[in-house]
């Protein structure tokens, strides 16, 4: 079992120091991934329903800064030089996927292949409005976009014709490290995101379930749908958040077969206290062995 940690990105986490430093002592001490998520709007009244949270609302507040996740994770991987990095997640069927290919790769290469993008359809309908990006078939938009991803970096010259996107003959360099290609990740918990998980996906980021029992249900349906895909789930990597995590936790949570536990944190706001507290986390939850 790996331990990831989900602490950049947003508020104090948004902060050129904080991200060096908490990516810096994270690496140093042994987790396994650096975790940023996406919105690249907020409003102050929306009507959409947050789908990780009892009331439906998100906690960030809708004045915090959040910064762009393939930018941050460019920073992390900078200061540090194994970490992983992973976008938990970006939410793609509001980007142009040539871009984010071009983009990701670029990380990647940069990084020595230590990205993986997990990726959401999204559940704001008043982000998709802001960007000019219709709310409807946004599932079916992901799809085709990771499809047509995939095909801009396994390929030197790269077509694709489908309903959203469509290219041809093109040139889209560098190309990632590891074969030709990165790891996409699918967010999200319900059967229509487990299915295209089974389907397409590389892994799974299971984020904000209730508890170990939530995670062996949907385990089970994900085993359900790779069956009926052909597909064996030991193939797939998992990583999941709890919402309110125990230690006792990690080791049922490896039983289920999931690969790592995904910690989300708030760092400090000063960047001195960044190494103190990312020791305090590992303390918890990392075991002796796998301590730098």
């Amino acid at each position: 079992m790996q331990i990831g940690l989900h602490a950049l990105g947003i508020g104090t986490g948004a902060r050129r120091s904080v991200i060096d430093a908490v990516a810096l002592a994270a690496e140093t001490c042994g987790f396994a991934t650096l975790w940023a998520g996406e919105h690249v709007v907020m409003v102050d009244r929306g009507s959409s329903r947050y789908p990780y949270s009892a009331d439906g609302r998100i906690a960030v507040p809708a004045t915090a800064d959040w910064i762009d996740p393939l930018i941050g994770l460019s920073f992390a991987a900078a200061a540090t030089s194994t970490i992983r990095v992973a976008t938990g997640v970006l939410l793609l069927p509001e980007h142009n996927p040539v871009l984010v290919a071009k983009q990701a790769a670029t990380l990647d290469s940069l990084s020595g292949g230590r990205l993986t993008v997990g990726v959401g359809v999204g559940w704001s309908r008043e982000e998709f409005d802001a960007l000019g990006v219709p709310f409807a078939r946004r599932g079916a938009r992901t799809d085709e976009y990771v499809a047509a991803m995939r095909a801009v970096w396994r390929d030197d010259v790269a077509s694709f014709t489908g309903e959203f996107v469509r290219f041809d003959s093109v040139r889209v360099n560098p190309k990632p490290v590891r074969g030709r290609t990165i790891p996409i990740v699918f967010g999200g918990n319900s059967d229509s995101a487990l299915r295209r998980v089974a389907a397409a996906g590389d892994g799974w980021y299971g984020f904000y379930l209730d508890d170990v029992g939530h995670v062996a249900e949907r385990v089970g349906f994900l085993q359900t749908q790779c069956r009926k895909a052909g597909r064996d789930i030991a193939e797939l990597r998992l990583a999941v958040a709890l919402r309110s995590p125990e230690v006792d936790d990690v080791a049922r949570l490896a039983d289920l077969g999931v690969d790592e536990v995904v910690v989300v944190e708030g760092p400090p706001a000063d960047p001195r206290d960044a190494a103190g507290w990312v020791s305090a986390l590992a303390d918890r939850w990392l075991p002796p062995a796998t301590r730098g």
